[in-house]
């Protein structure tokens, strides 16, 4: 199947281009500000399906507007026709179609184009007036405050937020790209006429602008966003893929002595929080036990038993562990517990805790197994 895309460069197309090309049975036709009126009358004799995503939104001079919205749309259905091609047409558009001002009108004539278009040649036609929105690849500083947010925060420079209560109507670029895969099937969600992104967010300007900020500050609180909140989720990792690219990585605080150390990688007010151990050959740690808290152990170097008393028994429990073959271990409340090095090289134990540490009420009491 032959996709054209125009407007391949943009923040859709390259979305949607880059989607496209992990599908086998799809040949991408990728039209850009580069191309010429040839690859446009090549490209539009050879397609089974048109995503039309080229447009204006922030020229230099107000004529431009119709130029690259309406005429690009003109000539784009002229090489179809004069070909005789009647593939399926998604176009988008936006919705200050709605709004009598320049940019308005001229997306407005082109839906009006694409419309007659498939009236008259009897062609599925797809219109969507897409809302704000974000994700990976937005331009900051251009027409995406989320953009421009993320690429700030992540830069350590200051955001402005004129009226934090302004509300934002966004839709999450990967959300745009599937609902486009499913026209191009024949399954695309409509709403009144239109075509339609069935996820959209209704958020408040100052509450995402702290948001982002507070992704910054995780590094150091090592907490994790909401990932169960659908919004903050993508929100994240729309922040992520705007961190300069000699700041992936942070560092975290090693508690050593000569026993080995103990480290905190995450945390989160719902899922507990994970941490690394490393023990020296021969080292026992824990010998304590909770009432409540819980966790796993998960050896992946070195050798280790872990062993266990019920607080009320004699009986010792031992499970032997090793990083040649991965098994996580429960730690049941209830049950005083250690875990000895028995190899001959540092131990490294991966263990989770369902609740993060208060030290008003750490939980833990000391008793040797």
């Amino acid at each position: 199947m032959n996709v054209l895309v125009t407007g391949a460069n943009g923040f859709v197309g390259k979305n949607l281009v880059a989607t496209l090309k992990t599908l086998p049975e799809i040949v991408v036709y990728e039209y850009t500000r580069d191309s010429s009126e040839h690859d446009l009358a090549r490209y539009s004799q050879d397609a089974d399906f048109v995503f039309h995503l080229a447009g204006v939104n922030r020229p230099k001079e107000e004529s431009e507007f119709m130029e690259g919205n309406y005429e690009l749309t003109a000539q784009l259905l002229a090489k179809l026709r004069q070909h005789q091609n009647k593939a399926p047409i998604l176009m988008t558009s936006s919705i200050q179609a709605e709004l009598d001002n320049p940019y308005g009108r001229s997306k407005l004539a082109g839906e009006e184009l694409i419309r007659d278009y498939g009236v008259e040649h009897t062609i599925p036609t797809y219109v969507y007036r897409l809302p704000n929105l974000f994700g990976k690849w937005s331009k900051p500083n251009y027409n995406s405050v989320i953009a421009t947010f993320c690429s700030n925060v992540a830069n350590e420079q200051a955001i402005s937020v004129n009226n934090p209560n302004t509300e934002l109507t966004l839709a999450y670029i990967d959300d745009v790209v599937a609902e486009f895969l499913r026209a191009m099937s024949g399954e695309g969600y409509k709403k009144s006429g239109y075509g339609a992104i069935p996820t959209i967010y209704n958020v408040i300007l100052g509450e995402v602008a702290e948001l982002i900020t507070s992704f910054k500050g995780s590094r150091q609180s090592l907490l994790v966003p909401d990932m169960a909140n659908d919004f903050v989720r993508k929100l994240y990792s729309t922040y992520l893929s705007y961190l300069p690219q000699d700041g992936f990585s942070y560092p975290l605080t090693m508690h050593q002595d000569d026993r080995g150390s103990f480290t905190e990688f995450v945390k989160s007010p719902n899922g507990g929080q994970v941490s690394i151990n490393i023990s020296k050959p021969g080292i026992t740690k824990g010998n304590h036990w909770h009432h409540t808290k819980n966790e796993k152990f998960l050896v992946v170097k070195g050798a280790g038993v872990i062993r266990f008393r019920h607080i009320s028994s004699e009986e010792i429990i031992e499970y032997h562990v090793s990083g040649d073959k991965l098994e996580v271990v429960d730690i049941p409340v209830g049950y005083t517990h250690s875990i000895v090095n028995i190899g001959e090289e540092d131990m490294v134990t991966v263990m989770w805790v369902n609740e993060l540490f208060d030290p008003n009420n750490p939980d833990t009491y000391f008793m040797e197994v």
